[in-house]
């Protein structure tokens, strides 16, 4: 059996997309990732249980020795080569049926988590067979748990599968480059980290590559999440059961904004990609709801609500990343501009960056990070009180194919570096504001444009010769921003006719 080479994820998945036939993205991500995972368990245990049986005095059939190394226990129905022998029968879908039940049942951890419907009839038990002989190479081995082969190839699949769903994708899927980005800029080196909407997991296994690279230990920071997407929810869980990584995600999926699994947690870190503009979210049901301390949100577009569910989750000196439309930043409606103004004179707005366009699979909404600050004097940093850091990236990143842009390493450090230098990390240089791209500005500055946080109206123009967007990026923007303020003019209209509705004049 090979053993899989680094690089290999693309060949793989055009192996499994052509097995995918005409069965829906959607379905099949549960059958291709489901039959990732149970590989991987059996992989790890089979490596274990034939190092056992040549130690003396071990006992291969003794559980303690694998949950001891943090290693699922697989029974004898359940493992890889029982499965492999059986893929060619007509029965096989039952056959992992039974062995995904066999593991939840041996590993309280996994209840309710693993995909058990591989019997129904309109999956194609020939295809399904192709799919198990296609995986049969090493996942779980000690060599590929340390080169993060499965993790890597879950994630590769993950991005596939949120291309092909396009907009549902988003649901479960935050770009790598994105997530990357976030976790840079904010560095979760020790401590609580926290995603009110986690997705299939990519903010905590980023975190934790972050850890290791920078000579950390993984139990140096403690994974809390939340998911309301029952499938999204065991999605991650198995995400970060390969990994290793112990997070907590409630007992069960759950609604953040209804059902707060983690009602006293306070993170030192908080990485979040909020689903963008939701408007049925059920905020009228929160009115008096306690996390709403800058002003209750409107009940049509949960983006404000987000940031004060994230602000009432930071301890005394956390720091959160997160993304939002576009929208969020210069939104008019009473409630939210009220709820930005105080945000801001309270002083835990620390930066605003603008990213560019097609970044995502399920939007071609042009987005934005925000980043908010409990503290901004603290131990070891500059005292940056009074002050917000804006950042320009509309122009960097790269067209990977014709719909979908990346940020490349090197924007990723420019634009990090820029918030560390601002922060006063020595490391990462001396801050300057530069034209068209960064501006630290003071509040007073911020407040005479009205508390709109978008940075091209403090970073100014960059001093070029002649316009280089092209025609189509350039129609793609204007028209976004033209979207923009149309929406805006119609909540300002509706605002109008319903204060002049009020004192009796209907028109």
């Amino acid at each position: 059996m090979a053993t899989a080479n680094i690089g290999f994820e693309e060949k793989l998945w055009s192996m499994a997309d052509k097995l995918r036939g005409s069965m829906d993205a959607a379905e099949y991500k549960h059958v291709a990732l489901g039959l990732l995972f149970l590989k991987y368990v059996s992989d790890a245990f089979e490596e274990k249980y034939e190092a056992l049986k040549n130690e003396p005095y071990a006992d291969p059939e003794d559980r303690d020795e694998y949950v001891a190394e943090n290693i699922f226990w697989v029974p004898k129905e359940a493992r890889w080569s029982h499965i492999k022998d059986n893929a060619k029968k007509p029965e096989i879908g039952q056959i992992i049926d039974n062995a995904m039940i066999a593991i939840e049942k041996e590993n309280p951890s996994l209840k309710g988590v693993l995909p058990k419907d591989y019997a129904r009839p309109a999956l194609d038990k020939t295809r399904l067979g192709e799919v198990i002989d296609l995986f049969s190479f090493k996942v779980g081995d000690e060599e590929s748990r340390s080169k993060d082969v499965l993790g890597r190839v879950y994630e590769y699949f993950l991005s596939k599968f949120a291309s092909a769903e396009g907009k549902n994708g988003g649901e479960f899927y935050t770009p790598n480059s994105v997530v990357r980005l976030l976790v840079e800029m904010i560095q979760p080196f020790k401590g609580r980290v926290y995603d009110p909407c986690c997705g299939s997991g990519g903010m905590f296994v980023q975190s934790e590559k972050f850890v290791e690279e920078h000579q950390g230990r993984i139990g140096d920071i403690a994974v809390y999440g939340q998911e309301s997407n029952p499938t999204t929810w065991k999605l991650c869980k198995m995400n970060l059961a390969i990994r290793g990584i112990d997070g907590n995600l409630g007992e069960h999926h759950a609604d953040t904004f209804h059902n707060d699994l983690h009602k006293n947690l306070k993170a030192d870190y908080i990485l979040a990609n909020p689903p963008f503009n939701i408007s049925d979210w059920g905020g009228e049901r929160l009115t008096e709801d306690t996390r709403w301390a800058y002003g209750v949100p409107p009940a049509g577009n949960a983006n404000y609500a987000w940031i004060q569910h994230i602000v009432n989750k930071l301890a005394p000196s956390g720091v959160a990343g997160f993304v939002l439309a576009n929208g969020s930043m210069s939104t008019s409606t009473t409630a939210e501009f009220e709820i930005r103004s105080k945000l801001v004179n309270a002083d835990l707005v620390d930066c605003i960056v603008t990213l560019p366009g097609q970044l995502f699979y399920s939007t071609q909404i042009p987005v934005c990070l925000w980043f908010i600050a409990k503290n901004k004097a603290p131990k070891g940093l500059r005292d940056r009180r009074g002050e917000i850091l804006f950042i320009d990236a509309r122009k960097m990143g790269h067209m990977v194919d014709r719909t979908h842009r990346e940020l490349s390493a090197e924007d990723i450090h420019k634009i990090a570096d820029t918030y560390h230098a601002w922060r006063g990390q020595t490391e990462a240089g001396t801050y300057e504001d530069v034209k068209g791209f960064c501006k630290a500005a003071k509040l007073a500055e911020v407040q005479e444009h009205e508390y709109i946080l978008t940075p091209g109206r403090y970073v100014g123009i960059e001093e070029v010769e002649e316009d280089s967007e092209p025609f189509e990026d350039k129609m793609v923007r204007l028209t976004s921003e033209l979207a923009e303020q149309f929406a805006k003019s119609r909540q300002l209209e509706d605002e109008i006719r319903k204060r002049l509705g009020g004192i009796g004049f209907e028109f």
